[in-house]
C-alpha cells in the first residue's frame, strides 16, 4: 500500500501580510537562517469557484520551484491531513517587526 505524502501548512509574515501556503516539502536550508519550501499545493478542486486570495498566491508563486523564507518570518508549520485554501491576510495587531537576531557583537 502506498503511503500518502505529507502535506504541510506554512504560515509566515511577508510585507505586513500573513501568508498561509501548503506544500509537500519543508526543511532547513543550507542558506543560514532560511527555511525552504518546495512543491507548493494550490487547490484544483473546482474551476467554477475561484478564491481571489488563492489565485493571487498562485500567480505570485507561479514558476517558483523552491522558496526560501527567513526563519524569523515563520509563525507556524503544521503537518496536516489534507490541503486547505492558501491565503493572504492582514496581520492583526499593527505592524509586524522581525524578531531581534543576536549576532557577534563588537567589543571595544
Amino acid at each position: 500500500m502506498k503511503q500518502p505524502k505529507a502535506i504541510y501548512r506554512v504560515s509566515f509574515i511577508n510585507q505586513d501580510k500573513v501568508y498561509e501556503v501548503y506544500c509537500e516539502q519543508v526543511y532547513q536550508s543550507d542558506l543560514y537562517g532560511f527555511i525552504e519550501i518546495e512543491e507548493l499545493i494550490f487547490g484544483e478542486r473546482s474551476q467554477l469557484l475561484v478564491d481571489p486570495g488563492e489565485e493571487r498566491l498562485k500567480k505570485e508563486f507561479s514558476g517558483v520551484k523552491r522558496s526560501f523564507i527567513p526563519m524569523h518570518s515563520i509563525t507556524r508549520i503544521d503537518e496536516v491531513e489534507q490541503e486547505g485554501v492558501a491565503k493572504i491576510s492582514d496581520s492583526k495587531g499593527g505592524p509586524v517587526i522581525a524578531f531581534p537576531a543576536s549576532g557577534p557583537s563588537k567589543q571595544r
